[in-house]
């Protein structure tokens, strides 16, 4: 059990938009008018993936920016439910007993309108209110749709599958991030004179529209402009999707095994294929040209 009690706000927080900051900021304030700790209790995997895989949703972050952006906007703590069949099976009241009680020391619950938690999705905002009567800790219900406006995890998706970057950044109020590991690729881009760092990330990620993007690659805290590309690497008959970014002007870096995040800025133009080298070259050229002017560099 937490040391003091807490106000603890329920939810997956998929990006840590804009939506839910405006959430996290009231419940922030209502902490501190009650002199609670504000605790996000997150769930992950998310909770589609063990009991509605197939209608289970591409994630904007993984757990670990999930936590990052969490406490950037001022959460306390941050508990990280373990979302497993054997959780899934409690009771709508073991939850509020063993998670909200005895393990977070609620003092105050918040939750959106359209909660449901529990066995079979068999709890809602009546059966957990009525458990924190029970158990001593009251439940606030918050309208997150009337609270949130257009700005949502769903809506946030679409945009990225659309390559609409930079509307998306709007929502989020940042830009989109996708992180992973530099692995070894084919090494054309290098021949070529624009080495790329080749992205293996998690297949659970959201991965914007096939194209070419203004951006960034992030790496031990610098941030280097950089052209992304998103595709099959039609030019060269790819068949495997492919996130490739190159750092503008730079042929000396060793990024290999390193772990980054490519931040995308704006959609340059879709994936083409040229009808000569020469041709995919000059392009590529104007594509460096116009990311450098996007960029301001």
């Amino acid at each position: 059990m937490r040391s003091s009690g807490s106000l603890v706000c329920i939810g997956i927080f998929d990006g840590v938009h804009r939506g839910h900051q405006a959430l996290i900021s009231t419940a922030k304030d209502f902490a501190h008018e009650s002199g609670l700790g504000l605790t996000i209790c997150t769930f992950d995997p998310h909770p589609n993936l063990v009991v509605r895989p197939e209608q289970a949703p591409k994630l904007i972050g993984d757990i670990e920016q999930r936590k990052q952006l969490l406490f950037q906007n001022g959460v306390n703590h941050v508990e990280v439910v373990a979302f497993t069949p054997e959780f899934a099976s409690l009771t709508p009241r073991e939850f509020a007993q063993d998670y909200l009680k005895d393990r977070l020391n609620a003092q105050t619950v918040v939750v959106g309108k359209n909660f449901t938690y529990g066995r079979q999705i068999s709890g809602d905002v009546k059966t957990l209110a009525e458990d924190g009567n029970q158990l001593g800790f009251t439940v606030k219900v918050f309208d997150l749709v009337q609270a949130n406006g257009t700005i949502s995890s769903t809506r946030i998706r679409e945009l990225l599958l659309l390559g609409q970057v930079a509307e998306a950044a709007v929502l989020l109020g940042r830009n989109f991030i996708l992180s992973g590991l530099v692995v070894k690729g084919d090494q054309r881009g290098r021949e070529l004179g624009y080495p790329t760092a080749n992205l293996e990330w998690d297949g659970c990620l959201i991965v914007p529209a096939d194209g070419v993007y203004a951006g960034y690659v992030n790496v031990e805290g610098d941030r280097l402009p950089a052209a992304i590309s998103v595709g099959t690497n039609p030019q060269f008959a790819g068949n495997t999707q492919r996130v490739e970014a190159y750092v503008l002007n730079r042929n000396d870096l060793e990024l290999y095994g390193a772990q980054i995040g490519v931040e995308f800025v704006d959609l340059i133009r879709p994936q083409e294929v040229f009808a000569s080298l020469d041709e995919y070259l000059t392009q590529i050229a104007i594509d460096v040209a116009d990311i450098t002017r996007i960029l301001s560099l």
